[in-house]
């Protein structure tokens, strides 16, 4: 059971970094994607093949997981800024589309549907490191730092885009280079997550990296409250509880926990755009809390 509950709550607190980065720019920003598992899946490969191929160094997977997330997704986003609103999100969803294909072709860097296995435990210095405290520590950095930029210039910056882009344009923002930075570090942060996802499953395949993970960490932002800084965490920590629960239930065939959980994820998704469209800690006067 102690390891079941670590297990647990190593992948709360992964989800956790997912959600939080993700609230960077869709609650701060405005910019909704549905292509975050995509720099989710990116970090990962990159951590697995680093820890695979050449040292299975975690703070080094981290760093070279968020570099290549946070680069490419540069790359991208700088000629898909672009475009807004609705546009945007058709764009996303064209990204993820096309990056599972490429997942599941791209036998040589990523196992294919096999997948990558055999991958190393977390070390740093040659000594193994529990995952709970690497993705913990990662947690409360990636927290403290939106923290910070929500206080600071940046953050007032990305809140007036968010609620205002033509006027905020028009006073001189620049707000392609807000943006594209905002979801820089979004999707840096998706890919530390990944790289300690590998680490932590010692297998990783394109299955964990569909458009069903993009919507669920999107749930996970929407069901906390997009825009505030604890929101994102709670929705992790309540979506992911969900399936370990069902689990315990013992009416509830094991073969059909999956449907039950899409039926309930549909049900509070449903039931919270009613009664709570601001999320569980959003603020219900101004629909959000940053």
């Amino acid at each position: 059971m102690t390891a079941y509950l670590a297990n647990l709550a190593t992948l709360a607190a992964i989800f956790g970094i997912l959600a939080a980065t993700l609230n960077v720019a869709v609650g701060y920003a405005g910019i909704f994607s549905v292509a975050h598992a995509v720099f989710f899946g990116l970090g990962a490969y990159a951590g697995a093949q680093l820890a695979l191929l050449v040292v299975p160094d975690a703070l080094l997977a981290m760093v070279v997981a968020a570099l290549v997330a946070g680069g490419l997704s540069l790359c991208l986003a700088l000629p898909a800024l672009r475009v807004r609103g609705e546009y945007f999100v058709a764009a996303s969803l064209g990204l993820q589309m096309m990056a599972t294909t490429l997942f599941t072709e791209a036998k040589g860097l990523t196992g294919g549907m096999g997948g990558l296995v055999g991958i190393p435990r977390p070390m740093i210095l040659g000594v193994e490191v529990p995952t709970l405290a690497l993705a913990l520590t990662a947690l409360v950095l990636i927290l403290l730092a939106t923290w910070l930029m929500a206080r600071g210039s940046f953050g007032r910056t990305l809140r007036a885009i968010r609620d205002a882009e033509s006027a905020a344009e028009a006073l001189g923002k620049n707000i392609n280079a807000a943006k594209a930075l905002a979801v820089a570090f979004a999707c840096a942060g998706a890919g530390v997550a990944g790289a300690l996802f590998a680490l932590h499953m010692s297998f990783v395949n394109v299955e964990s990296f569909t458009l069903d993970q993009s919507v669920l960490i999107m749930a996970m932002v929407i069901v906390g409250g997009t825009g505030t800084l604890w929101g994102p965490l709670l929705g992790a920590v309540l979506l992911l509880s969900l399936p370990a629960g069902l689990s315990f239930l013992p009416f509830i065939p094991p073969t059909e926990i999956g449907a039950v959980q899409q039926i309930l994820y549909g049900a509070a998704m449903t039931l919270l755009m009613i009664f709570r469209p601001a999320g569980l800690l959003g603020d219900m006067r101004t629909g959000r809390k940053a």
